[in-house]
């Protein structure tokens, strides 16, 4: 009978089998496993997560020992567990700031559950109502397989570098926008593995020029992933919204997305409902196409601040089609109002 050999392989393969709590991926893909040593049936190595909570890593770790445990020829584990730093409350730590982008204030992720829920048009306009509102704002699209904010904020021309080869953002409605959009032809797929993932957010965020600014919003990939998660590694995140619309089937990734977020660490500022509700111009009367109310009983259900409704509105698609959200194109709008309202709330829950 053939013994596998007890080397670094055979323990890279073992941990695998290990999921990161909260995703579908293993340790190893995600590179939280370091500096592996085998000897004389000794095995150690360093696992570097990005939880701030010892319960989690404590999972982990042990679900780690007992894999090893288990291989032939293994005699003692030792797992040296180094664990992320909590997001930095900047409402309350005022000029304690992560290095990848020290003259940002606050960094708010905006996610979804699923697809198709108007997250990057939530994005867009939440950017555009902080800057009415008073504030600097930039807008980063990390929406890997899906840019966009190219196209919604009217932009077709390419960035370019400084005096210090970082990449100078595209300034449009007031917001410094960056997207990978810029740097891809039209109709080109993005067919990423995680590591590619990672280094592309990497230089969003280490190697753009943003300058000193109160915001950033970060437009993230729908669902759970290597995006989000390498975003959370790198920068100590002010706080995340969701957004979703009032079905059933949306809520119930929407929850999803808030438990990644959770998991990690990121506070979460709150739901945000898109698509409640078509308001007839004429009468006024409010028809729940999509149902109504989904996004605020789920908040209360999981006990996260709603932050409110954005109505089902036809023009907020054709404006963001046509390059200028309906922020900057119907500043009187009812959606407007809303999204103004949404830069408000997000705003109070930094502590700006």
């Amino acid at each position: 009978m053939t013994t596998t050999p007890l080397n670094e392989a055979t323990v890279l393969d073992t941990l695998r089998k290990v999921k990161y709590s909260g995703f579908s991926r293993d340790i190893v893909s995600f590179g939280f496993v370091k500096d592996v040593a085998v000897g004389g049936g000794n095995v150690s190595f360093r696992l570097s997560t990005t939880t701030a909570s010892a319960e989690v890593a404590e999972q982990i770790r042990a679900e780690c020992d007992a894999a090893l445990r288990a291989l032939p020829g293994v005699t003692s584990v030792t797992v040296r567990v180094e664990t992320g730093q909590a997001p930095v409350n900047l409402a309350g730590a005022q000029g304690a700031r992560p290095a990848v982008l020290p003259e940002t204030r606050f960094t708010v992720a905006v996610a979804s559950g699923k697809g198709g829920v108007g997250k990057s048009t939530v994005a867009a306009n939440l950017a555009l109502a902080l800057r009415q509102l008073g504030y600097t704002v930039g807008l980063l699209d990390c929406d890997i397989y899906g840019p966009s904010q190219q196209m919604m904020m009217g932009i077709d021309e390419k960035p370019f570098l400084d005096q210090n080869e970082k990449i100078v953002p595209i300034e449009r409605y007031g917001v410094r926008v960056m997207s990978l959009g810029f740097l891809m032809e039209v109709d080109t797929p993005v067919i990423w593995r995680g590591p590619m993932i990672y280094k592309a957010i990497e230089q969003f965020l280490g190697d753009v020029a943003w300058g000193e600014q109160d915001f950033l919003i970060v437009d993230l990939p729908p669902g759970t992933g290597d995006a989000q998660l390498t975003l959370t590694q790198k920068v100590a995140l002010s706080g995340a919204v969701i957004v979703t619309t009032p079905q059933d089937v949306a809520l119930i990734d929407a929850r999803k997305g808030l438990a990644m977020f959770q998991k990690v660490n990121v506070p979460l500022f709150g739901i945000i409902e898109n698509m409640s509700g078509f308001e007839c111009p004429k009468c006024g009367h409010v028809e729940p196409i999509f149902k109504m109310g989904g996004g605020e009983k789920t908040a209360a259900q999981l006990g996260v601040p709603f932050l409110g409704r954005v109505p089902l509105d036809p023009r907020v698609a054709l404006s963001g089609d046509a390059g200028m959200p309906i922020v900057a194109a119907e500043p009187d709008s009812a959606s407007t109002k809303a999204f103004l309202e949404l830069g408000a709330a997000v705003a109070k829950a930094v502590g700006a």
